[in-house]
């Protein structure tokens, strides 16, 4: 017996997505997220966007490394400390946030600019 599930059954519509421009938001939720077979850690920022209705998600930073612009994502990555470590994009966001946790950037407002896909990322340079 084969099951059927009605949400299957819809076509493709004819609306474009709406692409959010890169604004200033403000910092709503951080959690930390497992992702993958290995169960890396991620931040995850839940922020609030002028032009959304609902709270969007990032979890990267633009910043400046040797003179060029790179992108990273917020990994969790410690030290032999067990302090975030140093040169990590989460590292260079809070500190271009004058922050010295994740926790501190809530209520925080940050800019954000589009990577090469087209996705928000924080700036942080």
């Amino acid at each position: 017996m084969v099951e059927t599930n009605e949400e299957l059954k819809i076509p493709v519509g004819t609306e474009e997505a709406v692409k959010l421009k890169p604004a200033v938001v403000k910092v709503y939720k951080v959690e930390i997220r497992e992702l993958g077979d290995k169960k890396s850690k991620k931040i995850v920022f839940s922020v609030v966007h002028k032009d959304a209705p609902d709270l969007i998600q990032i979890s990267a930073v633009k910043f400046e490394r040797k003179g060029k612009l790179e992108r990273a994502g917020t990994w969790w990555n410690l030290d032999s400390k067990g302090l975030i470590r140093k040169g990590s994009a989460l590292a260079v966001l809070l500190q271009n946030q004058n922050c010295k946790t994740p926790e501190d950037l809530i209520g925080k407002e940050i800019p954000t600019v589009e990577d090469e896909n087209g996705y928000l990322v924080f700036k942080a340079y």
